[in-house]
């Protein structure tokens, strides 16, 4: 049976959409990259970022971070467009509730410390809806490594080199990014953890300094 989605969650599901297209197109007209550019630099077809960047289309994360690529930006970039350069020392504090938000169809994200740039990996506060591996046509795969860490509920971690996974609360697992993978709730509440992501995109690459 199909979920329902209430009016306050297609709410947060349209602005987040909102927020994302803005950022895109911001970011790919600072480039000054035409559509069809960044389709080729990001691998990502020129349909489905004019669909990102009219608000049509939420993209999941694996495009999120091919778009990062293609832009030459932090990952941070595309929850949060005004990150600043920090010196060294910094830190980074996000308060309860208070992280970049970003939804799609599958997950709920919070950036945290996304006012810090150039960090050394992504840390995320997801709310993970999917129900069912079926929610993907094909499972995700990205540069990186990840680590998930359950906060509350339980998960299934499907990966495409081994046998699917429960994970309980104040369980966790680290996995190479590279390998198709894919994350459903298991019980009847959507499950909540924290999610840390290295890939490249969030490094600091010397070349990801400048916007184009």
């Amino acid at each position: 049976m199909a979920r329902q989605t209430s009016p306050a969650a297609e709410k947060r599901a349209k602005a987040a959409a909102g927020g994302v297209a803005a950022i895109v197109k911001t970011l790919r007209h600072r480039a000054g990259l035409t559509l069809n550019e960044l389709a080729r630099k990001a691998e990502v077809a020129a349909s489905t970022i004019s669909k990102i960047e009219s608000g049509q289309l939420s993209p999941g994360y694996d495009i999120i971070l091919r778009l990062a690529d293609g832009l030459e930006v932090d990952v941070a970039e595309l929850f949060k467009p005004a990150v600043a350069v920090a010196a060294t020392g910094r830190r980074g504090v996000t308060r309860k509730g208070q992280g970049g938000r970003y939804e799609t169809n599958n997950y709920s994200y919070e950036a945290l410390a996304s006012d810090v740039a150039k960090k050394a990996f992504l840390p995320l506060v997801a709310t993970i809806k999917a129900r069912q591996r079926l929610d993907w046509d094909e499972l995700p795969a990205h540069e990186g490594e990840e680590l998930v860490f359950v906060l509350s509920g339980s998960v299934i971690v499907y990966s495409e080199h081994y046998e699917p996974l429960e994970l309980m609360e104040g369980d966790s697992v680290y996995f190479d990014s590279r390998s198709g993978h894919a994350i459903v709730s298991s019980g009847p509440a959507d499950a909540r953890i924290v999610w840390i992501s290295s890939h490249d995109s969030a490094l600091g690459r010397p070349d990801s300094l400048g916007h184009g």
